[in-house]
């Protein structure tokens, strides 16, 4: 069976929140920032813009326009007071989300060294374990 996709947007305005923290920037600068923290992540950057738009409207990022370089006027986003405290949240968050997931971990691996072999009275074939 094949797991589902799961594009891991959930996670996404806790580490544009955590990019802005880290200095003001406008949407490449802080999309440049999460990639170098997630590698592996496939990032939609229209997601990231929207989700920008998202925590400037909450308040939690307020930006300006960057009308000195050349080229286009970019928006520079920088963290909020509300913003500080909503990337307190997510830390503590995903904090509480390690602790659950390292137990799901060691429960799984104990689980999985006891599992019965071939020979054993597992399901029979056809029918699936339901929870």
């Amino acid at each position: 069976m094949a797991a589902p996709k799961n594009k891991g947007y959930r996670h996404l305005p806790a580490f544009i929140l955590l990019a802005a923290a880290q200095a003001p920037g406008h949407g490449a600068d802080l999309l440049a920032r999460i990639r170098s923290l997630l590698p592996e992540a496939s990032l939609d950057s229209g997601a990231v813009y929207r989700t920008l738009n998202a925590l400037e409207r909450e308040g939690e990022l307020a930006a300006t326009w960057d009308t000195a370089g050349p080229g286009p006027a970019r928006k520079v986003y920088r963290l909020t007071p509300p913003g500080w405290e909503r990337l307190d949240f997510w830390r503590a968050d995903i904090a509480h989300r390690l602790t659950l997931l390292g137990r799901f971990l060691e429960a799984a691996s104990n689980v999985q060294a006891a599992r019965p072999g071939p020979q054993t009275d597992a399901a029979p074939s056809g029918e699936s374990a339901r929870i």
